[in-house]
């Protein structure tokens, strides 16, 4: 399978000198859905925010889908980039649901025929269709994350990265999020605490703390490591 995420040796410091990312290395591989996992300060979101350039690298490579994440590459890699925060209100600011999916592809430039279509896809795989008149913030907070999820796939990414996709959702509304993660086809990192959700839908989990990956593997061998697993402030 052909490698879309490459980062090689990524080291990353914050202006108070404070080290977030030590020698980080983690290639994925076309459609391959990848946990995050670690204590809060671990790196996770440091080292999303590096996969689509919001940060920029310090040191060592990054690349998607063949393309250096750098100044001259950006706007295509942002693009390919899909990022959803944590909190869907970080990314629902339009007056209506079409509005806030239409967006990314009005910003690219794209005529008015080929952004309903984009918007009318990206709804129909979140299975929102109905939602396109409504009012973002008037929606509950599974609604909003899909919609938010929605956003990025109108810009058609090859790379879903998700921060906390399952955090402030009810049972039932979780249940839902996670059947639509397994439906999409993107290349996927998901970064989360939340544990039985990674070991029912992510085949490989990335283990990740003080900066650095501490281990990297399948699912079902790291998440039935309870020393490591305590080692690094997680538990099922």
């Amino acid at each position: 399978m052909s490698c879309v995420v490459e980062v090689e040796h990524i080291s990353f410091s914050y202006p108070d000198g404070h080290p977030a990312l030590r020698d980080v290395s983690l290639e994925l591989s076309h459609g391959e859905k990848v946990a995050l996992v670690g204590p809060n300060g671990a790196g996770k979101s440091t080292l999303l925010l590096h996969l689509n350039g919001i940060l920029p690298r310090q040191s060592g490579r990054l690349a998607i889908s063949g393309l250096d994440v750098s100044g001259k590459n950006l706007g295509r890699v942002r693009a390919l980039v899909g990022l959803v925060f944590q909190s869907p209100d970080d990314q629902l600011f339009s007056p209506t649901v079409f509005d806030d999916v239409a967006f990314g592809p009005i910003y690219q430039g794209l005529a008015a025929d080929e952004v309903r279509t984009r918007v009318e896809e990206a709804l129909a795989l979140v299975h929102m269709e109905e939602y396109a008149a409504r009012v973002s913030h008037h929606l509950s907070v599974g609604e909003k994350k899909r919609i938010a999820i929605a956003t990025v796939l109108s810009m058609k990414p090859a790379v879903l990265v998700l921060d906390e996709p399952t955090a402030g959702l009810d049972p039932r509304a979780r249940r839902s999020l996670i059947e639509l993660l397994r439906e999409l086809p993107q290349t996927m990192i998901v970064a989360t605490h939340d544990l039985p959700m990674v070991k029912e839908l992510i085949p490989r989990t990335v283990v990740m703390d003080h900066g650095q990956i501490a281990a990297d593997g399948p699912t079902a061998s790291v998440l039935c490591d309870p020393v490591l697993l305590a080692e690094h402030g997680l538990e099922m």
